[in-house]
């Protein structure tokens, strides 16, 4: 598999369906399901990971594309960021679109899976904060069956996959309204970020939804902030807001993901530029959502 990492994998199942994949898991409990491999084989080649087996999911068809399911979308977890980031798909879900059109350089958004970026669940990862605003759920196949769980619940630790258990679909709700993604880096072209903001706005509810990357280890959702923009939104109208509250909201959000720290000490330079960054993304994404 690579000359950097030897007697890595014993053992190479590709099955041809999902029931075929959760058997193989099934069969082999300390092997790694892997898609477009782009953690997966960084974490090998680098020496942190030793999977006795591997189970690829690249020729499991029912996983490579979207369905409709009342009033949500079935998404397969092998989508593709470079699937995701077409126009059609946009369409449908513009900020998870992109989202995987920043999620890297070709060779990454070529490979590299939806369902992959959940499991992984790297800080970076730039789908995550979208699911997070989204309220996605995931579908999970295992040898008792399916089950659903949110998200937010493997990202936070809540809800763990079990053996022999895969993420099989992501179910995301159309909202059929405007939905922006951001992303800082520390250099110019495709690379991690340093910060990103999903905002995702919910007319029927009369709600803003904002979540925030690669801050933390895991995407944060400001909740009071979500609460205190939204009561300002007019949502019967034009839903236009002043400058004055899109700034405040920036700051709302960015103090809530970075708070000052206790006893009145300052911030160091670097956390302070990262909060001010944090702020901008969101000012602009919801300015953006609103527009």
């Amino acid at each position: 598999m690579t000359t950097h990492a030897p007697q890595t994998a014993q053992a190479v199942t590709l099955p041809a369906s999902l029931d075929e994949a959760v058997a193989a898991l099934t069969a082999m409990p300390a092997a790694v399901p892997v898609a477009g491999g782009t953690d997966l084989m960084a974490a090998v080649n680098k020496g942190q990971l030793r999977p006795a087996g591997l189970v690829g999911l690249g020729r499991i068809n029912e996983i490579r594309g979207w369905q409709y399911q009342d009033g949500h979308a079935l998404l397969g977890a092998g989508l593709t960021h470079a699937r995701m980031g077409r126009p059609d798909f946009a369409a449908l879900i513009p900020a998870l679109a992109a989202a995987a059109r920043a999620a890297g350089p070709p060779q990454i958004r070529n490979a590299g899976t939806l369902g992959g970026n959940v499991v992984t669940a790297a800080p970076t990862g730039d789908s995550l904060p979208v699911l997070a605003a989204l309220e996605a759920d995931l579908i999970v196949l295992g040898p008792l069956g399916s089950r659903e769980i949110p998200v937010s619940h493997l990202l936070a630790g809540r809800d763990l996959l079990a053996p022999g258990e895969l993420v099989g679909f992501v179910r995301v709700p159309l909202l059929h309204a405007p939905q922006v993604f951001l992303k800082a880096t520390g250099r110019t072209g495709p690379a991690r970020a340093t910060a990103s903001v999903a905002v995702v706005l919910d007319p029927a509810r009369r709600g803003v939804r904002c979540a925030v990357g690669a801050v933390a280890p895991m995407p944060l959702r400001p909740l009071e902030a979500e609460r205190w923009i939204a009561s300002l939104v007019d949502w019967d109208n034009d839903r236009g807001l002043a400058p004055e509250a899109l700034t405040a909201f920036g700051e709302y959000v960015a103090a809530a993901c970075i708070p000052d720290p206790q006893g009145g000490e300052q911030l160091p330079p670097a956390v302070l530029h990262l909060r001010r960054t944090v702020a901008a993304l969101a000012r602009r994404a919801l300015g953006r959502a609103l527009a």
